[in-house]
Order: structure tokens, then sequence, then C-alpha cells
């Protein structure tokens, strides 16, 4: 017998898998959805009293199949195009075992899966909110309260998506190649808005850094020769290797160089740094891959005044070459005052002025100015930036800063 715990992170793992099954057999994106919320419900229920099946998926298949089948029966049009969509499907094609088979579907359903809530057709916005919602498994509610958003407002958004790809089948899409960035793209986004909340009183929100993490994980796992996968889950685990340093003990903000490195998680960094070796090894360097290096440059050095940031800097002009976007030449300035000086980077920030950096444009020139001598200007930088931001724990930190600057 199992305990709650346990049987929750196993029906989280199989989600996907039977949402895919009964997509790729009855298509029905919503009502395969319910189907399998169902059985995964039933399964809540019914498994830490009585006990996990030998075949868990099997299982949690079978179940959803039934209700899906009773629902499809229950509505004439529906099952009408059940009947035409199964008379067009090639006998060899993969199907979901039909009720009282052990055969289960491939994990390569949830990359389809991925596929499919990054349709090109959804906003960036609706990918993130389908994903969390077919592939993590996480409830409408939960991904509301992550993005801090009313749940019916987020519950419009995940229906609006899924209307938009009404129709699209679950298959690797033809040069689904093209669409792979967009995947890697949603699930990076998933694990920034986790390790740093864009809003609201906490920094950081571990389960969606987590989620994230366990999603891109299966991805690799599904595309191990890729690069750019294995270079996205080593930056993930770099960077959320210092997640327990980065804030105090009320939930306040730690910089970088004031965190201490004994907390961080050295089993997640020599994971983190065998990927990034492995993902250099694997051909030419990619954005994820050259993020992962930098991080890992941070997480060996052994305090902060060894941090090699002429190697950081050599990094980040790779970077910026195939990725010039402001937050990378942002990030890119810090390097150069660590290297060449406080002066040096505040004119690289000058070339940044009207660009979309956010308030960090604001907060990184109000420390470049405080090293450089320059207490006044410091001070009202912090302030533009403390006013910017919508996570109160990074305006509180920007306050600090701005306070201990006054006359």
């Amino acid at each position: 017998m199992r305990g709650t715990t346990e049987v929750e992170d196993l029906l989280r793992r199989h989600a996907p898998q039977v949402l895919g099954a009964l997509v790729r057999r009855y298509g029905h994106f919503d009502a395969a959805e319910d189907a399998t919320q169902e059985a995964l419900l039933a399964a809540a229920r019914q498994w830490p009293g009585k006990g996990v099946p030998d075949n868990p998926r099997g299982w949690l298949i079978k179940v959803a199949s039934r209700r899906l089948v009773d629902t499809l029966r229950a509505e004439e049009a529906r099952r009408l195009r059940e009947e035409k969509a199964a008379a067009l499907t090639p006998r060899d094609a993969f199907t979901a075992p039909p009720p009282g088979t052990d055969r289960a579907p491939s994990q390569d359903d949830t990359l389809s899966l991925l596929f499919l809530c990054c349709h090109p057709a959804l906003s960036p916005a609706a990918q993130i909110a389908l994903t969390l919602r077919a592939v993590g498994g996480l409830t409408t509610a939960e991904i509301a309260r992550a993005y801090l958003v009313p749940e019916a407002t987020m519950a419009q958004r995940i229906s609006r998506a899924k209307q938009r790809i009404r129709g699209v089948g679950l298959a690797r899409p033809d040069h689904w190649e093209e669409r792979l960035p967009a995947v890697l793209h949603t699930l990076y986004l998933i694990f920034n808005e986790g390790y740093t909340a864009t809003s609201g009183t906490a920094l950081q929100r571990a389960e969606l850094a987590r989620e994230a993490i366990r999603l891109t994980r299966t991805v690799r796992f599904l595309l191990p020769e890729d690069g750019e996968v294995t270079g996205l889950l080593a930056l993930m685990l770099l960077t959320d290797a210092r997640r327990a340093a980065r804030t105090g003990p009320h939930g306040e903000l730690v910089p970088l160089d004031e965190q201490d490195r004994a907390r961080w998680d050295k089993a997640a960094i020599e994971e983190g740094v065998a990927l990034v070796t492995e993902a250099l090894a694997l051909g030419p360097a990619g954005p994820y891959a050259l993020r992962a290096a930098i991080a890992a440059v941070h997480d060996e050095a052994p305090s902060p005044p060894e941090t090699d940031w002429t190697e950081i800097l050599g990094l980040y002009d790779l970077l910026v070459r195939r990725v010039p976007g402001p937050v990378e030449r942002l990030n890119r300035a810090v390097a150069v005052a660590m290297v060449h000086g406080p002066r040096a980077a505040l004119a690289e920030l000058d070339r940044l002025e009207g660009e979309s950096a956010g308030h960090r444009l604001d907060a990184v020139r109000g420390h470049l100015l405080e090293r450089a001598g320059d207490p006044e200007a410091a001070r009202n930088a912090y302030a533009s930036a403390a006013a910017k931001t919508l996570s109160l724990p990074e305006r509180r930190y920007l306050e600090v800063r701005a306070a201990r600057l006054r006359p």
C-alpha cells in the first residue's frame, strides 16, 4: 500500500500519458481531458486504501476510456465524428489499448502533448497555461494561484486555448524540429516564473520551477541527443540549486554575492555541470547551453571573489551573438563591470535605453552607479526600479538599497 503523497506523484507522472492516449485514439481534447481527470480522481480515492494496481497506467486508461466512451455515446454528433475518425485511422496506427489489455502507450505521447500545447496558434500565455494543465497535471486553481489571476480568468484562458486547437490531431507535427524551440521556451518561461516570480509577496514559486524541471527531464528522455534540451535541463538545475540560499528568514531577497554557498544543492550542481558538459559536446552551443555554462561558472566558484568573470564575459559575448535581446545584453553588462569596471558597463546600459528590460535596467544601473561612487544617482535608480517591479521582495530589497544611500 502506498501513501497519499506517493500516489499523487504517480498520478501526476501518468496523467499526460493517459490524456495523450485518449486524444490519440478519440480526439476531442476537452472530453478526453475531463475523462482523464475523472479517472485520476477515482484513482486518488481508491489507491491509497486498496493499493496501486499492477499496471497503473493501463488502469487509468481503461477507466478514462470508459468515461469518455460514455460521454461520446451520449452526444450523437461526437459519436459520428468518432466513427469517421476511426474509419480513417490505419490499422497499424498507434492507438490506446482497449479496456482489459496491458499494453501502455509510449512516453512519446508526452512530447506530442507538449507540441500540441505549444501550437503556434496560441499565445505564449495560453501555451504556458495549457501545458501546465494538460501535461503538468496542475489544476486550474493551482495555475491561477501561481500566476496571481482569478481562477475564472485562468479557466477562460485555458478554455479558449482548447478551442483554438480543436480538431488538431495528437501527433508530432511535420517539421517538428521547428516547433521544438517553442516547447523549450515555454518550459523556460515556466521555470523563470517559478524561480523569480514576476509579482506577488513571494520571491519564488518552487512548485512551478519543480514542474518545469520535471517536464524538461521528460523531453530530454525522449530527445537525449538534442544539445539545447540537455542545455535547458542543465540551466534549470544549476539555477535552482541556489534556491534555498536566495531568501532570508523572512523571505527577503539575498543577492548572489551574499548567499551562503553551503546551502546550495551540491547534487544538483554536479548533475547540471555534467549535463552542460554533455550539451557542449553535442555540437555548436545554443543559447540554453551557453546560459547553462555561465550558471556552471557561478556555481563552481568557491566564493564570489573567485568567480571567473573573464570566462563569464566570454560566454556572454557568444550568447548575445546568438540572442541579442535586452535581457542578455543587460546581463552581459554586469560581466563587463566585473572585468572592465562600472563605467564601462554604464556605457553598455546607455545603449539599452528604450528597450524592454523592465525594472532590472534601473536596478543594474543603480548597482553600477553605487560602485562608481555616485550615491545620489544610484539612489534614484534604485527608487525607480522599486516603483516598477510588481514583486514585493524585490521592491523591498531595492528600497533598502536606496535608503542606505540617503545623505
